[in-house]
Formats: structure tokens, sequence, C-alpha cells
């Protein structure tokens, strides 16, 4: 058969996959694919595109290999300076762009597109490969099916032609597909009768128009029926091969309906014969059994109608769970027994709003135990209040599967704890007689109008009543734990048996399979007779195969029922609910009348193993929860009072007391909930700061105002203060008892004495050790401020030294004080101070570390700090004193002549000088320290004298002015040795003169 002049020989099918004649199937594009051109540099297209006959199908771009011999305007390269001068123009301007873009711009070549790279004949290889085999196979096609009559291509596409212009003499009114002869518009445009007379007269003219009328419809059928026979001829195989094929098929259709009407033939006969007999056998079989369960459905049906009745006769009785079991007994039945029946369609919705109800009604009885419990007098002794009542309700919430219960009893315990606030601070108020209730109305107010003593018995109150109040919640809990873990219990328990008893089911199948095959074996079971006869009717019924199986193990189901109904009942009568012997009577007899079969039990209905695990931590974690709300209650109370300052205005024994009862508080709370609130601790801490705060602060100021009036000379030491000092130094670090008013008291001393040594002070330093022993005490009586104590206790320490030193060093005391001048006295009075400070720094630093836990130690580094400072001070102060008599001896030895009368005028007034010295520090500073200055002070003698004589070239020669300075130098070391302590003080005054070289 000849194709046409775009198809292939090769027959087409789907991309990839080959025809059943084994040939390659080359992909079809789409007609309505478009072609899109390719990212810019990528390689572009080489290959021939195939005609489509659609000018849009191609790629709009020139094609490397289509287009290489035709000449497009990629191929110019005359450029744009040569195209506009024009010869025939007057006057040539040959630089139109030469003389801007430069003379190279008309001779630059045009540079290759980067887009067309050079194809080579790599680029074809891979298409080559790929079409190889497919060339292969048309090759092999061509030789092996030659054209029909060994027809060319140009001949057949001659003939098409032609024929194709043949038709195109037919009009096109004959091609149409609504061409119908009985339109007569239709008509008159075939046959035009106006050609004809109009009167019926036929003359010569008429008849030719006919005739002509007549050769032109035949030519035109000519064509037609020349064109169908030329397609018919080039079909022709395809004809007789499709008309043999269907001679064949109804031969073939001819022998299968004859052996299907001898098939039909024997299988009546068979049925006649063999079958209608037994199947009417299984027929009345099954009619017996469905009457049979007809009947028991008439009577399941009489048991469902009184549900409602039984379950508002419990309601009544307020027994929801056994209600509750009812209906999902009766609503089970419904879903598997009575599933359609029209006259309860309405029931099972019945049912679920009646559960709905009774969901409400446990709810809000259970809202009601909560308040009636959680509210009820603290002289009530018992801790569970109705604890039967407790656990059904606790059983039906849980079998309802209400698992946020334990919320309505935390909103409850919420409102209790703000109750009993206020119930509390309304009875201490009534207490008061001075407290006007109708102006002050707010609880805050009335607390904040209350003494301490008065508020701190309201606290004291609060805190019991709390305590009391976490007791009763936590026996209520325990209850409510007890029966979620006895439900836990029971479903494990449960599962265990039913585990068991499917074991044992098990094994006796097994055996009854083993006994039927021993007594015969050939008879079919009841339930697969029923199956085989139902089937066979067009029907199914589901329970046609375990209708012996559901008979076979009624016995167990209806034992673990009994079990069930039996915990039920006793839960039931364990609420403390009275139940007629009616309502008892009828419930029993519609739980009886109903199936046990297809009842569910209790342990299915309960809520998992681990929702109720959930529901145990939950009940652990309220707990918890009240623990945090007592104490945040008592929080509000703490604020309430401490919102005016005046829990930082409390004196020190005051505020260790409400420390000492919150304390207490919390530990009895972590005891009983196993709960460390931080709440309350972290309150009465805020507070402790701001009491600290305080209490640093007034300190602070009063030393300050004692700094700026001191007058900085030494003070009479008070009995009281040598007493403090004595108790220091036998260990207590703590302010001693006042002594009664009527007792003896000592006369003052000039001294301090403090571990044998005489510590002459002013009255400032007296006050600051009863200061900073105010601190230790606080410590002792408030652990938790040790640290925060301790960094103000060393604030204060730097203070003192900071602001004497201003004041003595700095000469602050002459402007704040009015002191004429700082004498060698003052400044040896505030050394003596300091070292009294610094000896009673470590024993603080040693009664802080006793407080404080290993991990704070490192707070510690403030007092060796402050050690550092308070050295430095005083060894300032040395270096003062040394200053002032270096420049005395400065300003007098500068004006030394030796020469006679001797002792001379200058050492006369050196000496006298360092009487007066000596004089002024020796009561104030032991004698080892005045030893040292005194040392530090002939040093400086020895080396001005020694300057002096350098100046004046008086050597250590024997001479006559040698021995005037040995008179001297000997008058100055008797006056200095004559002092008090200096007796023995290695003055070394050979080291005036030169070394000789």
């Amino acid at each position: 058969m000849a194709s046409g002049p775009g198809s292939s020989p090769v027959a087409q099918a789907s991309a990839g996959s080959s025809g059943p004649d084994g040939f390659f199937r080359k992909p079809r594009e789409a007609a309505g694919s478009s072609r899109h051109y390719r990212p810019p540099r990528s390689l572009p297209d080489v290959c021939p595109k195939e005609p489509t006959g659609e000018a849009r199908g191609l790629c709009e771009g020139p094609s490397v290999v289509a287009d290489q011999h035709r000449w497009t305007v990629y191929n110019s390269k005359v450029n744009l300076p040569a195209a506009l001068n024009d010869p025939r123009l007057a006057k040539r301007e040959s630089d139109f762009f030469t003389k801007t873009w430069g003379l190279d711009f008309t001779e630059t070549e045009v540079m290759p597109s980067f887009y067309l790279p050079n194809i080579t004949a790599e680029h074809f290889s891979e298409y080559l490969q790929e079409t190889a085999q497919r060339e292969k196979i048309h090759e092999r096609c061509k030789n092996i099916c030659p054209n029909k009559d060994d027809l060319s291509v140009p001949n057949i596409t001659n003939n098409h032609d032609k024929a194709k212009e043949e038709l195109e003499q037919v009009p096109k009114i004959f091609m149409r597909p609504d061409f119908v002869l009985n339109d007569p518009a239709t008509f008159n445009t075939v046959l035009p009768w106006s050609h004809f007379s109009v009167a019926g007269g036929k003359n010569s003219r008429d008849g030719a128009s006919s005739r002509l009328l007549q050769e032109k419809l035949s030519h035109y059928l000519d064509v037609v029926e020349v064109s169908i026979a030329r397609q018919i001829s080039l079909r022709s195989e395809a004809f007789f091969h499709a008309m043999s094929s269907q001679h064949e098929l109804q031969d073939r259709l001819r022998e299968t309906a004859v052996a299907v009407a001898t098939l039909r033939a024997r299988t009546a006969v068979m049925d006649r014969v063999m079958c209608r007999g037994p199947l009417q056998a299984l027929k009345d079989t099954v009619t017996r059994s469905n009457c049979a369960k007809l009947h028991g459905k008439l009577k399941l049906m009489a048991a469902v109608q009184q549900t409602q009745p039984t379950v508002q006769l419990l309601l009544s009785t307020s027994e929801f769970v056994g209600a509750l079991e009812l209906i999902a007994t009766t609503k089970e039945v419904l879903q598997q027994e009575l599933q359609g029946i029209h006259s309860f369609r309405h029931l099972g919705s019945q049912l679920c709003e009646m559960e709905k109800l009774i969901d409400k009604m446990i709810v809000a009885d259970f809202t009601t135990y909560s308040r009636s419990d959680l509210n009820r007098s603290f002289e009530d002794d018992s801790q569970v209040l109705e604890k039967d009542r407790l656990q059904s309700l606790v059983f039906g919430l849980l079998r309802q599967r209400k698992l946020d219960f334990l919320d309505i009893y935390s909103e409850e315990m919420m409102q209790a704890a703000k109750g009993i606030v206020r119930q509390c601070v309304l009875r201490s108020v009534s207490q008061i007689e001075d407290m006007d209730t109708d102006t002050v109305v707010k609880l805050q107010d009335q607390m904040r109008l209350m003494k301490f003593s008065q508020w701190f018995e309201l606290l004291q109150n609060v805190f019991e009543h709390f305590v009391l109040f976490l007791t009763r919640i936590k026996a209520t809990l325990s209850v409510i734990r007890n029966v979620v873990l006895e439900v836990l219990d029971s479903c494990q328990r449960s599962r265990m048996a039913d585990s068991s008893s499917a074991i044992a089911d098990g094994n006796c199948g097994e055996n009854e399979d083993e006994d039927e095959e021993d007594s015969g074996g050939s008879s079919l079971r009841p339930g697969e007779a029923e199956l085989a006869y139902l089937t066979h009717e067009g029907l199914f019924i589901s329970d046609a195969l375990n209708e012996a199986e559901r008979r076979s193990s009624t016995a167990a189901p209806s034992k673990t029922q009994t079990q069930t109904r039996a915990e039920t009942s006793g839960s039931d009568s364990a609420s403390g609910t009275t139940e007629s012997s009616s309502s008892r009577e009828q419930t029993t007899n519609t739980a009886s009348s109903l199936p046990t079969g297809g009842t569910t039990s209790i342990e299915d209905l309960m809520p998992s193993d681990l929702e109720l695990g959930r529901v145990a931590n939950n009940i652990q974690e309220l707990l918890y929860t009240a623990s945090d709300i007592s104490h945040d209650r008592c929080v509000k109370v703490l604020l309430a009072k401490a919102k005016d300052c005046s829990l930082e205005r409390l004196s020190s024994a005051e505020f260790v007391c409400v420390s000492r009862a919150v304390e207490g508080f919390v530990k009895e709370t972590e005891a009983l909930c196993s709960r460390r609130s931080v709440s309350l601790r972290g309150a009465l801490q805020s507070q402790a700061n701001r009491f600290v705060h305080r209490f640093h602060e007034e300190r602070k100021t009063k030393l300050s105002l004692l700094l700026d009036n001191e007058r900085w000379k030494q003070a009479e030491v008070p009995a009281e203060f040598q007493h403090l000092v004595d108790s220091i130094a036998d260990g207590h670090i703590t302010l001693p008892e006042r002594k009664p008013a009527g007792t003896e008291e000592k006369k003052p001393s000039d001294f301090l004495l403090v571990d044998g040594q005489k510590y002459a002070v002013v009255g400032t330093v007296l006050l600051l050790i009863r200061i900073f022993l105010e601190y230790c005490q606080c410590v002792n009586d408030i652990p938790s401020i040790t640290t925060d104590m301790l960094t103000r206790l060393a604030d204060l320490l730097k203070h003192f030294n900071s602001r004497s030193c201003q004041l003595v060093l700095g000469a602050g005391a002459l402007q704040v004080v009015g002191l004429k001048t700082i004498t060698t006295k003052n400044l040896a009075l505030v050394s003596r101070c300091l070292q009294l400070v610094v000896h009673y720094i470590p024993i603080i630093r040693a009664h802080f570390e006793t407080k404080l836990q290993p991990k704070q130690y490192s707070i510690l580094r403030h007092f060796d700090h402050i050690t550092k400072d308070y050295n430095d001070h005083i060894a300032e102060i040395s270096a003062k004193l040394v200053a002032i008599m270096d420049g005395l001896f400065e300003r007098v030895l500068s004006k030394y002549e030796v020469k006679a009368p001797m002792p001379s005028l200058c050492f006369r007034n050196v000496c006298k000088q360092m009487a007066k010295m000596h004089e002024a520090i020796h009561d104030l500073l032991p004698e080892e320290q005045t030893q040292m200055l005194f040392l530090r002070i002939n040093t400086s003698f020895k080396m001005h004298l020694k300057r002096q004589l350098s100046r004046l070239g008086v050597i250590n020669d024997g001479g006559p002015q040698q021995g005037l300075v040995v008179v001297d130098v000997a008058f100055y070391t008797e006056n200095v040795q004559a002092l008090r302590s200096l007796e023995r003080l290695d003055l070394n005054m050979p080291e005036i003169w030169e070394q000789k070289r």
C-alpha cells in the first residue's frame, strides 16, 4: 500500500519502544508542541528540522545547516559608514563616524558571534549513533517491501496531484457534510431549473441544456468513482485481509454459541436432577434459623425499649455509673444487633443526648463537691469529705473520659485560697477596735494600717490555715490517685485474663477440629451450608459463619459480664445513695434481657494506660500547684504590708521574726507537698534586700555624720564598749544584751584594751565597732542575706577609710569641722584607729566565712582588698609624719654653720622639735611603732646633715671643725636617747661623714 509524501514506511510508536513487528518506533511530536530557543551559551540545534507545514513550529533564528547556502543579514560584513557614503552625493561625508569614533572604526572586522560555536563532525556523532539502528531497519524494510506495481515516488506523487486536480473540479457543495437534496436551496443549486422553460414546453435549447447538465453530473460521478477506486486499489490488501478475518471470526462465534448452548443444557439437567432437592433442604434450615433470630431480635427490642425509663430511674437516684453502663450497652446493641430497625432510628441520638446530660450532671456534681470540700470550716477534723461519694464521682469521670476534671478542682482550689486570706483578714480586722472598716474598705489598706504585732499574728494565722488547706488537698488527691491506680490495675488484669482465655479457646477449637475430622468430615458445617445457599440466592449475611461460634462462646462472656456487673454494683453502692427495690429490679431485668456477648466491659470503656498514667502524674502536679498557690497568696499578704515600705522600717529583731515564720511555713509545705516553691522565699529575699539596703544606708549616713563632726581628738572609752570588745575576744560576735538601768557602771578609761594592747581611739571608731557588730548580728539572724550584708559591710569599711583619709591627710577637717591645723597627734590618732579596724577585719572575715557556702568563698576577697587599703593608709600617715620632720630638718640644717658656741642653736632647735614629736605620738602609738618612726626620722636627719657638711666642706679629718660637729652630734644623740622608749635606739651617726676613697 503506497504511502503519502510525508509518511515513512517505518511504523511509528511511542518514544523508546518497539512495535509488535519488532521495528523501532520513532517518537512523533504533538501537534500543539512548540519549539523554544535553547539557552544562549548552549550548543545550537544543528539538526535539520522536519517540515510540519506551519512556519510557527520552526525556530525563527538562522540554522547553520538549513541556511548555510542562503544569504541572510547575518552574512553582512559592510560597516555602517560605508553604507552611508553614497557616491551619488555631491559632498561625501567620509568622516561621518570616523571623526567621532576614530579611524579604526571602518577597518575593524566583525568579531565572531559567541552564540554560534564552530560546528564539527563531533557534534553529530551522538545523533548518528542514535539513528544508525533505525536507518538500518528502514533500509531493510525498503528492500523487503517494495512499492506496489514498482511505482516510484514521483509517479505516485504525480497521480496524487492529478487526482487532486480532478476532485477540485467537483463543486464543493457535493462535499459538504450537510448535503441533502430535500433542501430546496441545495436542490436548486444542483439542478438549476432556470435553464428549462417555465411553461413546460421543450425545445432544442432546453434539451441541450439538460443533456449538458446530465453529462456534467455524470462527469462528477466518474471523477469521484475513479478517486474511490484509486483509493481502494491502494488499500486493497488491507480490505482483503479484513474480509478474511471477518469470515474467520464469524465461524469461531458460531462454534462458541453451539458450545455454550450444549453447556447450558447439561447444567440445567444437573440442576434439576442433583441440586434442587438439597438446596431446598438448606433453604428450610436457613428459614428456621432466621425465624429463631427474629424471635431473639424481638425479645432484644423489647428489652431495649425499656432502656430510657430505666436510665431515668437511675438518674433520679444519682446512680450515674449504672446509667452510663446501661446506655453504653444499649448503644452497642443498637449498632451491632439492631442496626437498621426503623422504630429505633431516633433512640441512638436520644441516648447520646442523655449521655451528654449525664456528663454535665457528673461535672456539676464534682464541681459542687470540690467547692464544698475546699471551703468547709477548718474546725472540721475530717481530712476527706464524703470519701465514698468522691470515689464514685472519680470513677464516673474516668468512665466518661472526662480527664480534665482536675482542672475544675484546680480552679476551685484557687478560689478557696483567695477566700482563706480574705477570711483571716476579716477576722483579724474585726478584733481591732480602732480601725474604721467603713472608711478603709480594701483588704490591702486594712493590713497596712495594722501594727506589726497585729499583722504578724495575721501572717501566722494565714500560714496555719494554708498548712491545713494543703493537708486536706493532699488527702483528697490521695483518694483520687488510689481510684486511678485501681482502675489501671483492673484494666491490666482484665487484659491478662482475656489473653489467657483466648489461648484456651484456641486450644479447644483445635481439639474440636480434630474430633470433627475423626467423626467423618464429609458433612458441611451449618455456617458453610447457609453460606452456600445464600450465595446461590444472590444474598449474603455476615453472621452466617459466626453463628456457631457465637453460641459456643456465650458461656465465657456471660461470666465476665456477671463479674463486671458485680463490680459496677459495688461501686454504685459505695456512692452512698439509696436505691429503691423497684429500680434495682427493673435495672436487673433490663440488663439481663440484653445480650451479654454484645456488651463492652468497663475496662474497654476506660481510658488507656497511658492516659491513666498521665492523670496520675497530673494529680501530683496539682499538689505542686496547690503549694504554689498557697505561697502566692502568702506573697500577696507580704507585699500588701510592704507596699508602704513598712517592712523596710522594721527592726532587725522584728524582721528576723518574719523571716523565721516564713522559713517555717516553707519547710512545712515542702515536707507536705515535696515541692520547693520559690515565690515566697523570693518575696522574702526581695524584702530582705530592701531591709539590708535601708539598714546599710542608715548606718552609712550615721557614720558619715560622725566623721564630719569628728575633731580627731582622743576620746574616753566607756565601760560598755570595753565590755563589747571583751565579748568579741571571747568569740561572741554579736551585740551583748543591755544591762538594767540600776546596775553600777564603771568609769570610762583613756584607752581601749584589745588583746593586751592599748588603743587610743576617737569616738567614731567606737561606734564603728558597734555598727559592724550589728551587721554580724543581722547575718546571724538572717543567713540568707549573708552575701548582700558582706558587700554592704565592705562598702562601709571602705567609706570610713576613704572619708578619714579625706578629712585628715587631705585636710578636709579644716573646712568641715573648723580645725586650725592637722597636727602630728591627729595623724597618729588616725593611724591607731585604722590599726584597730585592721585588727578586727580577720575576725569579721572568719565570722562571715562560717555563714557562706564553699562556692561563695570568693566573695571574701573584699576583706583582703580592704586590709590592703587600710595598711596603705597607715603607711601614708607614717610617711606624712616623716615628711613633716624632713621639711623641718631641711629648713633648719640649711642654716647650720660649724662654729662656736657648742652645742649650736640649730641642733638645739632640732632636738626641741624631736622632743615635741615624741611627746605627741608616744602615748598614741605603741613602743615598736614609735622606735621605727624615729629611726626613719633619724635617717632623714642624717641625710640632710651629711648634705650640709658636704656643702660646708667639713670632712672627717680630725680637725677643729670635725670636733665641733662631733660635739653637736653627741648633743643630738644624748637628747634623742633621753626620750622614753628610745634609750636603746641605734642612731648610727658615723654615717654623716663621707667615706674616704
